[in-house]
Formats: C-alpha cells, structure tokens, sequence
C-alpha cells in the first residue's frame, strides 16, 4: 500500500486577481485538500492537502494552472519549503537583458549575436563555442562601454531584490551564477543584495579594450551544478534545502540538482523540464513558494 504524505499547492496570481471561487476550483482538483491559507490576499495563496506520497506533483500544478488560466501553480511537499540555499541565474532571470547582446549593440552586431544568444539558450546549440564565437566579435570593444550598458539598459527584474534580502533575512545563503560575465555579475550582485557571484572572466588588453576572448574553462551548465553541490557541501545543507532558478538550456543540470528547481520565465525547453516553473509572477513568486508571507517581505 503506497503511504500518503502532506503537500501544499502554492497558487499565484499576477494580476491579483486570485479570489475564493478561484481557490474553490483549485481545491476541487487536489486530493483531500485542507482550506486555503493568503500569503497576500487577492494575489497568492497556499493549499494544503494530502496524497500518495509518490503523486505527480507536476500533473497536478500542470491541471491547476489549466483550471485558473493566467495563474502559477507550483505543488511540492509540505515540508522544508524554506530554502537554505539559493543560486540564480543572471541574464532574463535576474536581469530583464542578455548582457552580450546590449554590449554587441555597440559593435553594430545585436541582431547577429542575440540569434546565437536565443539559439544557445533554447538548447539547440552548445553552450561554450556559442560563448567564445559571441565574445570574439566583441574584440576592440572599450571596457568603458559595460558602465554604459549596466546605467542605460540593466534592469533588474521586478521582485528580485525582495527575493533575496527575504531570503538572506531568513539565514539562506545567495549565489549569482551566470554564463555571463563577471563585469557585470560583481555589480548585479551587488546591486540585488546576493552573498556572491561567479562568472567567467573576460580578457581586456591594456586595461581598456575587450580582447575578444574569455577565459578558460568557461563556466557554463557544468560548473552552475558544480557550484551548487560546492555550496551545499561546504554549507552541510540536504538537497532539498536547496533551490535554483534560471531559463536556459545551461541552467537545466543547476535546476535538476536542486531541491527544488524552477523555471522562469523560461524557454520551452527548460519549462518542461524543471519541476516547478513560473510564466506570469514575478521574482516574488519565488518567495510565495516558499510559504512567505507578503508582509514578510524585506524591500529595503
């Protein structure tokens, strides 16, 4: 006879448009399910409820999200929700940009380079040539040129500074990992509140000018689960005590390593492989899921 176990199914609604009726169709889904709990009213709510132990979490997110149109579903176990460990991917996860693509923009090459970003991102090409062959068009580049990029087109995306001081408030460690550079991962860290950063290191002639080559090895998919098991080993943390968040093709071993991993935002790739994924939320979905209230949030 297979055991049951306790689970909860995290709700989200974007627009705040999340009512009693809407849990009411969600509940009428879930097996055995207890009354809903707000984490913040009208916007994202936790349901408790009980299943076999070996349920298919992601079946069942996948039919909430088809009955609440518009919404994020994530189901997981009840337990160990709040996460010890952190890593996240930097460009269109953390950032609302692909750093490369605006730094190509100055040498006359974005549309060229961003096709090579979005087909390295999708999977359909590997990652490390697709990285050196972008950076070797970028030689002559002045290095003065990433403070332009990081004034005039960075944006962080909405929620991410919420989620990690929440999340450092809270005792849990953050990494920044990225398959981009550290020129910009040591400032958006800093700027987002992360513990660290890694990245790889681009080559500058003279103290001013991009050489048009990077570093050897490239970290890349490898090295973002590397630094993962790394972190958690050095922590003493369980794997389930661990969560990581990205949208590539290169960030797909990070998400499967992870206790919990999530797809944001993502390509169709990495969306249907990682357990759990957010489409409409922003970064503080990342916290709701962890069963935070939204006046736990820290913003400041």
């Amino acid at each position: 006879m297979t055991s049951s176990a306790s689970f909860t199914a995290t709700i989200i609604a974007a627009s705040g448009a999340l009512d009693d009726a809407a849990l009411a169709r969600a509940r009428a889904i879930l097996p055995a399910p207890a009354a809903p709990v707000w984490l913040d009213p009208g916007r994202a709510a936790d349901i408790p409820f009980s299943a076999a132990a070996d349920a298919d979490q992601r079946a069942l997110a996948e039919s909430l999200r088809a009955a609440l149109p518009g919404t994020d579903a994530v189901v997981q176990p009840a337990a160990g929700r709040r996460k010890k460990l952190f890593l996240a991917d930097m460009d269109s996860t953390m950032i609302g940009q692909e750093c490369i693509d605006e730094l190509a923009d100055y040498a006359g090459l974005k549309a060229h380079v961003a096709a090579i970003t979005e087909r390295a991102m999708r999977g359909e090409i590997a990652f490390e040539p697709a990285l050196r062959e972008r950076v070797a068009l970028l030689e002559g580049l002045k290095v003065s040129v990433i403070d332009e990029v990081l004034r005039d087109r960075i944006k962080l995306t909405p929620g991410a500074q919420a989620l990690v001081k929440t999340m450092r408030a809270h005792g849990a460690h953050t990494a920044l990992v990225s398959g981009g550079f550290t020129l910009f991962t040591d400032r958006v860290a800093a700027m987002i509140g992360f513990n660290e950063n890694r990245a790889n290191s681009l080559t500058v002639i003279d103290g001013h000018k991009l050489a048009g080559k990077v570093a050897e090895p490239i970290f890349g998919r490898d090295a973002k689960r590397a630094a993962l098991i790394e972190l958690r080993q050095e922590l003493g943390l369980a794997k389930g005590a661990t969560m990581a968040v990205g949208d590539g093709a290169n960030d797909l071993d990070m998400i499967a390593e992870a206790g919990l991993g999530v797809a944001y935002h993502a390509k169709p790739k990495v969306a249907e492989a990682a357990p759990a994924r957010i489409e409409h939320g922003d970064l503080t979905a990342l916290l709701y899921i962890q069963g935070y209230r939204r006046d736990e949030f820290v913003e400041s």
